[in-house]
């Protein structure tokens, strides 16, 4: 494809977007967003009184500044998660001194911090900027913090340190007046030169993948990721040198053919859809000079080298130690003290996490039994387990208007009741939760993910509660998770989350994260709707009827993840579990042999035993009838049945 023709492609495209443009659009137009930053002192002084709307509803937010109707939530850019004990300990003064002493750590590996007064704003962000941070184009339709390895450069699998390529894609639009407020939507970028994907690398507009092709180190190319869809493989292999170039023009590209109409579908995904990659990737060859190289072989295919471990030897034979933040909710007094910390024993250097922890690195040998015996890091003992390491929860209701839910405390709850239920020392687990359908805490990857909703109680009650999904990919290849269970009460939530992770348990192998083992044991052996059954029931079973003991799943099923064997399975071991028998004498191939017909009706097991409730009597003989033409055939015939008794 020549570049005219993408070129014309393109502009066909984004005219017959262009009827209309979006209100936001026509805000962006009535004036110059560092006209509004030249004004803050003007606008702290003249208080919310004075508050222009659209300062507030839009042009705040090109420098990081949130209205949030009595005060203001405020994002701190820390490129690639890397900040000096003196830029934390700014941070932390300031989360201290203006904002309630409360921090959140973001999934953009930067701070977010709140209540922070009209008054202040100005103060605030010149205090930032004395140590070299910037809250600039955190917000809105700008080019949004980028993200990388947090032990770049450092750990054993960094094979191409990102850290100068990250800066000089910064100095491309950070604080550069054209830049402010100049894209269509906002824009996430990642860029990964190690071997574990520790950075959501195919969840961004564009992610840079480390790859190798005939010898030499670079990245391949991913395009049009965002919340709910991974990104594309743009078959596009390009060096260390040439990021810079390619990045400027595909942000030329987003800026000058982006949509404007409707912002629910402006992002890059959305152009891409489209126009296809093909067309994309023409155009930005020809506005950076570049040519096309095919991609190479990808080389990330690990989990972190975090997993499982609070400390970390790096290349240097010194450690990091990793800082775990249950839902990533800190607060500026810590922050000072982890500052301190990092000067004392290590480099004076942190790194943030995109799953909302913080490393301390540089700590030598002699130095680490010291550390460890220090009261900070017993403070922290307790979250350095498989439930909270790896555990991502965004804002919910209590700072975000969006939440449905609580959400972080929900988070921490749930990994608290599974620490004690079901301690799994050396398991890798992740779970996000998001407290709505938005997705800031990227459900969608994870091995279980939780969605903020409302549910009905057994009571017939509206409570708080969750959609749950399952088996979300970061590693060898991305892939989202699969909605499981909907509309969980959070009361209940826990418990289905237990017995999905006693598979886990029960059928790991040595080393094996969830990750892995879903896709091996999960996906290979069982249909979604079983594993989802297989929860129903177990909670029918344990929680509601109060039973000891629910049903299993044996390590080597022979139903082939057909589903009507699968329903005839379970029957038959609900019939057994229950009953204390055998439902037939013998089975061939999903099939009962029937030599000595015995006599079973909808109602025996209730009859055998009045606490099996006649729902649940049934949906067994249906499950196991021995007229295939009569049996359930599918499991949401089953849960019509039990409907009322779950």
């Amino acid at each position: 494809m020549t570049y005219n023709d993408s070129s014309q492609i393109l502009a066909e495209a984004k005219a017959k977007r262009s009827h209309k443009i979006n209100k936001v659009e026509t805000t962006k137009q009535s004036k110059d967003p560092m006209e509004v930053y030249a004004r803050l002192e003007e606008i702290a002084a003249g208080g919310y009184e004075q508050l222009d709307k659209a300062d507030s509803s839009y042009f705040l937010k090109c420098f990081g500044l949130y209205d949030k109707g009595e005060d203001f939530m405020l994002r701190v850019r820390v490129p690639a998660g890397q900040l000096s004990h003196e830029q934390a300990r700014r941070v932390g003064e300031v989360a201290r001194d203006h904002g309630r002493d409360y921090i959140d750590l973001s999934t953009r590996m930067q701070f977010v911090l709140r209540y922070i007064a009209i008054e202040d704003i100005a103060v605030v962000l010149g205090k930032l900027k004395e140590v070299g941070l910037s809250t600039f184009q955190t917000g809105v339709d700008n080019p949004r913090n980028v993200v990388a390895d947090p032990l770049d450069g450092l750990a054993y699998d960094s094979v191409i340190s990102t850290q100068s390529i990250v800066e000089e894609l910064e100095e491309l639009f950070i604080e550069k007046a054209e830049w402010v407020s100049a894209l269509p939507r906002k824009f996430n970028t990642g860029i990964l030169g190690s071997m574990a994907n520790t950075c959501n690398i195919y969840g961004h507009d564009c992610g840079f993948v480390l790859a190798q092709k005939n010898g030499v180190f670079g990245f391949n190319v991913y395009l049009g990721g965002k919340v709910g869809k991974q990104a594309q493989d743009a078959d596009c292999f390009i060096t260390s040198d040439e990021v810079r170039p390619f990045y400027g023009a595909l942000l030329e590209l987003f800026r000058d053919f982006g949509y404007q109409d409707n912002r629910n579908k402006n992002r890059l995904h959305f152009l891409i859809q489209d126009v296809g990659l093909e067309t994309i990737i023409a155009a930005i060859l020809k506005r950076s000079g570049l040519h096309h190289n095919s991609a190479g072989m990808e080389m990330v295919n690990a989990r972190s080298m975090g997993a499982a471990s609070g400390k970390i030897l790096l290349r240097d034979g010194s450690f990091a130690w990793r800082l775990v933040v249950p839902s990533g909710v800190f607060s500026g007094t810590e922050l000072i003290e982890t500052a301190r910390q990092a000067q004392t024993y290590g480099r004076g250097k942190l790194r943030l996490t995109y799953d909302q922890n913080i490393y301390i690195i540089g700590i030598q040998p002699d130095q680490v039994d010291a550390f460890e015996s220090t009261e900070f890091v017993r403070t922290y003992d307790a979250y350095q387990s498989v439930y909270f390491q790896d555990m991502i929860a965004c804002a919910g209701t209590h700072t975000c208007s969006f939440g449905v839910i609580p959400n972080k405390p929900d988070a921490a709850e749930m990994a608290t009741f599974l620490n004690a239920a079901l301690p799994l020392p050396g398991g890798v687990i992740r779970m996000n939760w998001s407290a709505c359908p938005k997705g800031c805490g990227i459900h969608g990857i994870a091995d279980i993910g939780f969605e903020g909703c409302k549910a009905k109680d057994r009571d017939g009650n509206r409570v708080d509660g969750v959609h749950i999904s399952l088996g979300g990919k970061i590693t060898q290849g991305p892939r989202e998770a699969y909605t499981l269970l909907k509309s969980i009460p959070l009361a209940d939530a826990r418990y289905y989350v237990l017995y999905l992770l006693e598979l886990y348990a029960t059928h790991r192998k040595r080393g094996e994260s969830f990750e892995t083992f879903e896709h091996r044991y999960i996906q290979y052996h069982y249909s979604y709707q079983a594993i989802a059954f297989y929860a129903r029931i177990n909670f029918l079973l344990r929680r509601v009827l109060g039973m000891k003991d629910g049903i299993s799943l044996p390590a080597e099923p022979l139903t082939r993840r057909v589903e009507a064997y699968e329903v005839f399975d379970f029957g038959l071991r609900l019939f057994e579990h229950l009953s204390g028998e055998k439902r037939y004498e013998a089975v061939e191939e999903f099939e009962p042999v029937l030599a000595r017909p015995r006599s079973i009706k909808s109602d025996t097991l209730h009859r055998l035993n009045s606490d099996i409730p006649l729902p649940l009597s049934e949906a067994i003989y249906r499950m196991t009838h021995e007229d295939r033409a009569r049996r359930a055939k599918v499991f949401t015939e089953v849960l019509v049945i039990l409907e009322g008794c779950i």
